[in-house]
């Protein structure tokens, strides 16, 4: 059976000149199979909602009305969960779920699934966490540390209550990062493993005899690989609606500050 995580590894495809940044070094500039998978989810993308607002009509067509219950569902997640300033924060919140969401399911039909290396996850998590800090100081300045100061705790409490918060929020990239990263790789591991089985056990049941009595567990293999394919499917949704709620939830913590305390 083959390795499992050789899908994960990263390929040149096209190889480049290497450039020397001064202060940074030496930067890799060939194009591997990572930047190519995350080009065309940005190409899918873009052609989607190009599609979608080409020609709107009153009675949406399929492709269409697939486009606004999308928006629809990203504009009632961030006015629901931040409140009237929500839209303000839509079009971020909306490129990141339809980015994951492009990559996931891209991974699905390619031999590379760009969100089950962790730099790219840590790459959405950091700059979410940047817009938190930014959005934090710039409506809050220094009341932002108010957020590690919960005023419903008993005053002898609050400190280490505040200190629990604190390392909570330092975590929250890592959190977001990891659960993306994790979620992702371990479904392709599992489908691949099973694939594995069923080709090795096929393989074992053509020479006849004994292997014939792998029919049953390469049968039993297959049914599991349909059972994944159709959660991975499902896991690649809801994974980048996971990672936008939380990126509401964060930033309703500093938008909302003030209300909150």
């Amino acid at each position: 059976m083959a390795d499992p995580i050789h899908q994960f590894q990263i390929v040149k495809v096209v190889d480049l000149p290497d450039v020397t940044i001064p202060g940074v070094g030496v930067v890799d500039l060939a194009i591997t199979n990572s930047h190519i998978a995350m080009t065309l989810a940005f190409a899918v993308i873009v052609g989607f909602l190009a599609m979608v607002t080409s020609r709107p009509q009153v009675v949406p067509g399929r492709l269409q009305a697939a486009g606004e219950s999308m928006f629809g569902m990203i504009d009632g997640l961030t006015d629901s969960i931040i409140g009237h300033e929500g839209r303000k924060y839509f079009p971020f919140v909306f490129t990141l779920f339809t980015l994951i969401l492009a990559m996931n399911i891209l991974g699905m039909f390619l031999t590379f699934t760009a969100t089950s290396q962790l730099a790219v996850t840590v790459t959405f998590a950091i700059i979410t966490f940047g817009l938190v800090l930014v959005v934090g100081f710039a409506k809050n300045g220094l009341g932002f540390f108010k957020l590690f100061w919960p005023m419903g705790a008993p005053l002898l409490l609050r400190p280490i209550v505040g200190a629990i918060e604190f390392v909570s929020f330092l975590l929250r990239p890592v959190t977001l990062a990891l659960r993306l990263f994790g979620n992702m790789l371990g479904g392709h591991v599992a489908l691949k493993i099973f694939a594995g089985f069923v080709v090795s056990l096929g393989a074992l049941a053509v020479g006849g005899g004994m292997g014939l009595l792998a029919l049953p567990v390469a049968a039993l293999s297959m049914g599991m690989v349909v059972a994944l394919t159709a959660l991975e499917f499902l896991v690649a949704f809801l994974q980048a609606f996971v990672f936008a709620v939380l990126a509401c939830i964060y930033l309703n913590d500093v938008v909302n500050l003030d209300h909150a305390h």
